[in-house]
């Protein structure tokens, strides 16, 4: 499939069926931790990339696979919102299901009325807030030229005014960047304006484009909790579990995984693992033969190999 892929594990969502809406790599940002590379020329205007009715025809198939699905979450090879009319896409799925709906978004785009209108039937939104000031929003996001931190800011806030559903503000903690108290507070300021649900706060364990990104250690973590807590719920989720048995071609579906974000080698060979019913052989081999396609290429991240596109 072109656009649909796992259900993947999401550390918020469960198993998670996947739907990309745009060619690699089209984003308003150029975030200094974003896990499927840099953002080599800026995307600042809506496009309908691919027809909506070849999105929809990959959703119904995955969803005819009977594979067990908790979310069905649209993002993007960059940022989601950038595909003109994402709302259409949301009311037909919800026609097809009652799996519910998210959407992932780094939430650029908010200040548009009409994006904000298209979301009104997601049962889950999932923006971006990494920083609480002007400085640390140019650091830490790297926006394309006329996106400010008051822009997006303020396009949180009347998107959240609008919208009933599950507002989820994710907050990516980088050591030396957003987690000294300072930052954490005027992070904890703008968040009480936005409102949010829930705050998810999540580290940069996948590997990223600067050599910068640096896990924050556990007592700045502990910390951002106390912090954020003063605006909303903060979550810090546990990792769930990839799921590759229903899968009908391995190759082909790792590679639609990989190919949009670096995938740790321990949970695919658990995967595998499972798919084979605990014949560590028979996984073992499979493993070298996906690797052995040529797709593929290995990366450390604190501690851990990562597999990335070759």
């Amino acid at each position: 499939m072109k656009h649909v892929f796992g259900p993947v594990s999401s550390k918020r969502l469960g198993q998670s069926l996947g739907v990309d809406l745009l060619p690699m790599k089209s984003c308003t940002w150029n975030c200094v931790y974003c896990q499927i590379g840099r953002t080599k020329h800026y995307v600042t205007e809506r496009c309908e990339f691919y027809p909506p009715e070849e999105i929809l025809k990959e959703i119904r198939d995955a969803l005819q696979a009977g594979t067990h699905i908790d979310w069905i979450t649209f993002v993007g090879s960059g940022e989601t919102l950038l595909y003109k009319d994402i709302g259409y896409l949301i009311e037909e799925v919800k026609k097809m299901t009652a799996i519910p709906v998210a959407v992932i978004t780094n939430g650029s785009l908010f200040h548009l009325e009409e994006v904000r209108r298209e979301l009104l039937h997601a049962d889950a939104v999932l923006p971006s807030l990494n920083a609480g000031s002007e400085e640390l929003y140019e650091r830490i996001d790297r926006p394309a030229s006329g996106f400010t931190f008051k822009q997006h800011l303020d396009g949180l806030i009347q998107f959240r005014q609008e919208y009933k559903g599950k507002l989820w503000v994710e907050v990516m903690l980088l050591n030396g960047l957003n987690d000294s108290d300072e930052a954490l507070n005027e992070l904890a300021a703008a968040m009480k304006l936005v409102a949010p649900d829930m705050v998810h706060l999540v580290l940069p364990t996948r590997p990223a484009p600067e050599q910068q990104v640096v896990l924050p250690d556990n007592e700045r973590i502990d910390r951002a909790v106390v912090i954020l807590s003063t605006a909303a719920p903060v979550l810090h989720p546990a990792k769930g579990s990839m799921d590759l048995s229903s899968a009908t071609d391995l190759l082909e579906a790792v590679t639609a995984i990989v190919f949009r974000h670096p995938v740790q080698e321990k949970e695919l060979s658990a995967a595998l693992l499972v798919r084979f019913s605990g014949d560590h052989e028979r996984a073992d081999q499979t493993m070298k033969e996906l690797f052995c396609s040529g797709r593929f290429g290995t990366k450390e991240q604190a501690g851990e190999i990562y597999w990335i596109p070759s």
